[in-house]
Parts: C-alpha cells; sequence; structure tokens
C-alpha cells in the first residue's frame, strides 16, 4: 500500500503515520511543504525506531507526484466525499491521499476526481477524525482486503503458562 501525505502540519501525526507504514510493510510519501522538519524530535519520537525500516519518498508539490507516480491507482480520502472507504475493492499497489490536517486535500483535486473519494462515516456535527487515526483505518481495510498481504497475523505469548 502507499500512503501519501499532502503538506503534513503536525509532526506527531506524520511519525505516527510513519510507524503504522512501517509495520504494514506500506510505503510514505511525503508532498512538500511540510509544516515541520524531518528531523523533529516530535515526528522521531512518534516513529520511534521505525524510522530506518520506512519506504520512504518526498516530492516538491503534488504536480511531482502525480507526474512520478503516472498510471497509478489513487484514492482521495476525505470529509467531503460521497463513497465510503469500505466501498472499493483495492489492491496492493494503490496510492491513498490524505491532505493536511486544516485543511484536507485541495477542493479542485476533489471535484476533478469524485469517484474516488472515499470518507470514513462519522458523526456529522463533528469535523473529522485524528489525520493518523484515518490512515489507520484506511489502510487496515485495504489490508484485510488483501488478506494482510507480506503480514504476521499471529502473535505468541512471551512466556507459557
Amino acid at each position: 500500500m502507499n500512503i501519501v501525505l499532502v503538506e503534513p502540519e503536525i509532526p506527531q501525526n506524520t511519525g505516527n503515520i510513519a510507524r503504522t507504514c512501517a509495520v504494514t510493510d506500506s510505503s510514505l510519501h511525503l508532498v512538500r511543504p511540510l509544516g515541520f522538519s524531518t528531523s523533529d524530535k516530535y515526528l522521531k519520537r512518534a516513529g520511534l525506531d521505525y524510522w530506518d525500516k520506512l519506504d520512504i519518498y518526498y516530492y516538491d508539490n503534488l504536480d511531482d507526484f502525480f507526474r512520478k507516480n503516472e498510471g497509478a491507482n489513487f484514492f482521495y480520502s476525505t470529509t467531503k466525499g460521497a463513497n465510503t472507504y469500505s466501498d472499493f475493492e483495492y489492491q496492493p499497489d494503490d496510492f491513498f491521499l490524505f491532505g493536511k490536517e486544516t485543511a484536507g486535500l485541495p477542493e479542485e483535486l476533489l471535484a476533478d476526481n469524485l469517484k474516488k473519494c472515499i470518507r470514513i462515516p462519522m458523526k456529522e456535527s463533528l469535523r473529522s477524525l485524528n489525520l493518523a487515526n484515518s490512515v489507520a483505518i484506511v489502510v487496515y481495510e485495504a489490508l484485510r482486503q488483501n488478506n494482510f498481504l507480506n503480514l504476521n497475523e499471529k502473535g505468541n505469548l512471551t512466556k507459557e503458562f
């Protein structure tokens, strides 16, 4: 899976998303401008010791991102979407775009891709979920549909009882 953060602003969210990407074998794509430095201590703390295990890509802007990933299958996560995220069948190489915390994805981009806009159902009177939680919900649905490809599904107790 490919998680795309467009102009993320909060380092702790990006750090948590980086950790989610590392443990799910998903790639993280960061589209500039970023609202922080990738050496930010909060970003690194949230990502803990997973940062070096991350498959990460950087882009100067959305045009750069789309040019370098031409022909890929994109989904646009937004509170403005008409389709629920679980309404689609996902493939392992799909890209999921998430916008910055304060504004989401550009509305022009959404208007040009209405059929690929996905939404997490939530209470109407509230604005949105936390970005890191939204990414986790969507990526795990896509992974579930693909039989948790390359992931260990069984855990073990650390002691015998």
